[in-house]
């Protein structure tokens, strides 16, 4: 059953590990699925005609490990690997994809819930000498959320991966288009981009903000908008219509930010860096605020 964190403006859905989204891409602990803003939806989910099967993501999923987990290229066809918050995936193909399905063997979980507060604990087992604990903690403020996340290896290997989370967005149910302002608290210079995808050129980079000229009808995605460059970790939304705003940022720096996008929905995504040794612990922070525009 999914566990619920309400107040007078935010109601936020929370599915557990074992329920629903069993996809072997992103993390289980703590699989925020919907956020409301007095009422007001601000998320939504990645496939247009829904998602039956809970194959795909929605709401305020992350995911470890998104161009390679840990562990992968140390093993022959057949062998298992971690994925962080999900458990071990069984090896098959010589490259790994993150659409692609793996066999799963869940990590085991354990729930704490208090008021206005859910805590999630993944253990993995043992795999090539990898394992860890990661604790997530999702929090309800008055307007915002937080999410915690706490890693600590208990493995024999250093764990050399990152972390991001793949907001699902769009504000009242709203197609983009012009009344939607993605801003960010850097200079944008898409000629240092990885990647840039807007074949219909309905998606506008300005020189810190990104808007758009119509509804995109094919997807988007622009890789690495800061260059390589490292920023303080932050992005801010805004609807011009239903005059309502969302802003997540980090506790730390970052030098990688993508962007991805549909003519439903919009997804910047804050990537965290983690290099953990063995019996170390690494900590991060998500803050999500939600504002009413004057």
């Amino acid at each position: 059953m999914s566990h619920l964190l309400k107040n007078k403006n935010l109601e936020i859905c929370i599915d557990m590990p074992l329920e629903n989204y069993q996809f072997s891409r992103f993390d289980w602990t703590g699989k925020i699925t919907s956020v409301k803003f007095n009422g007001i939806p601000i998320s939504t989910q990645e496939k247009i005609n829904g998602d039956p099967e809970n194959v795909f993501g929605k709401g305020f999923y992350n995911e470890f490990g998104i161009e390679i987990p840990i562990g992968f290229g140390e093993i022959n066809e057949g062998g298992t690997f971690p994925k962080i918050g999900v458990g071990e995936l069984k090896k098959k193909g010589e490259s790994y994809n993150f659409s692609k399905f793996y066999e799963v063997k869940p990590a085991s979980f354990k729930l704490i819930k208090e008021f206005n507060k859910l805590r999630i604990e993944c253990i993995s087992g043992i795999v090539t000498g990898y394992s860890y604990e990661l604790i997530k903690e999702i929090e309800l403020l008055e307007s915002s959320f937080e999410i915690r996340y706490r890693l600590k290896n208990t493995g024999k290997k250093t764990i050399v991966t990152n972390e991001y989370c793949h907001n699902f967005l769009a504000i009242d149910n709203e197609l983009l288009g012009s009344n939607y302002i993605l801003n960010f608290p850097f200079e944008l210079k898409p000629e240092l981009f990885d990647e840039a995808l807007n074949q219909e050129e309905k998606v506008i980079v300005n020189k810190e903000e990104i808007t758009f000229n119509d509804i995109p009808e094919e997807q988007f995605f622009y890789g690495n908008l800061t260059g390589g460059k490292s920023v303080f970790a932050s992005w801010e939304l805004l609807n011009t219509k239903s005059k309502i705003g969302i802003r997540e940022t980090g506790d730390f720096e970052t030098s990688k930010i993508n962007l991805w996008g549909w003519k439903h929905v919009i997804s910047p995504e804050l990537f965290f860096e983690i290099h953990v040794k063995p019996d170390e612990v690494i900590e991060w922070k998500r803050t999500y605020s939600l504002f009413n525009l004057e």
